[in-house]
């Protein structure tokens, strides 16, 4: 069980965090994090909305079709987010 799931339970929406938090030097493909993370490809795609919108994570498109996603490692809360997330790694257990 992973760190963020002992205390938060376990969501789809933390789960994906979690996932480019520990692939965040990864090129992350929609179907790639729904392959890693076991969730549905719809459920990936509507969790990254609110974190899209709160510039959490950061979309880009190659081509016309192809979209990529990774942390906004320059956004303040993101970086806080890391440092909890390394933090709580030792303390909880990974």
């Amino acid at each position: 069980m992973s760190p963020l799931e002992k205390l938060f339970g376990k969501t789809a929406q933390l789960t994906v965090l979690e996932y480019l938090m520990k692939n965040k030097e990864e090129i992350n493909y929609l179907s790639g994090i729904a392959q890693g993370t076991g969730l549905y490809h719809s459920s990936v795609a509507r969790v990254l909305e609110p974190l899209l919108e709160n510039n959490i994570v950061i979309e880009k498109k190659i081509g016309k079709q192809i979209r990529t996603f990774s942390l906004n490692e320059e956004h303040e809360a993101t970086k806080l987010l890391i440092t909890f997330y390394e933090g709580l790694k030792p303390v909880m257990g990974d």
